[in-house]
């Protein structure tokens, strides 16, 4: 005889929902794995193949969709060459805190694609006058944009 499944209720909808968003401490740990790999010039491919996962999975880490289990955060901060406390910089660790500290807006910044990107092409020029120039452009930039609005 065939089970029919019951019908799910709305408190089941909402239960089952509010489970499946990112734990902020998952979102923390993605967000470094992801920034260390693009600082490295690592791309999700080359992680997955070291980790023997698809470019998507490590996709979801990244993203903190799915979580890291210990063993396979080991095996990451050894591919990536840094300490696992890299991954939880910044989390509190004061009882009953239980989500990472706002990120500073430095940090989002680089942790975003083009921050990161921009951030290691302006350390690759070493002439300080070409330096200056550069960031009294991206300066000038971000005053017309701000007079705008």
């Amino acid at each position: 005889m065939r089970q029919v499944p019951a019908r799910q209720t709305e408190e089941t909808r909402v239960t089952l929902a509010a489970k499946k968003q990112a734990n902020p401490i998952d979102i923390q740990v993605g967000n470094r794995v992801r920034i260390r790999r693009m600082l490295i010039g690592m791309s999700q491919e080359r992680l997955g193949g070291l980790l023997g996962l698809t470019f998507q999975q490590v996709q979801k880490y990244e993203k903190g969709v799915n979580r890291i289990g210990a063993g396979r955060l080991f095996e990451v901060s050894r591919i990536l060459n840094v300490p696992i406390d890299f991954f939880y910089e910044g989390v509190s660790t004061q009882p009953g805190a239980s989500e990472p500290e706002g990120a500073p807006p430095v940090m989002e910044f680089v942790s975003s694609g083009e921050g990161l990107q921009l951030s290691l092409a302006f350390m690759k020029i070493k002439d300080a006058k070409v330096r200056k120039r550069v960031l009294d452009l991206v300066k000038s930039l971000a005053d017309e944009e701000a007079q705008k609005n």
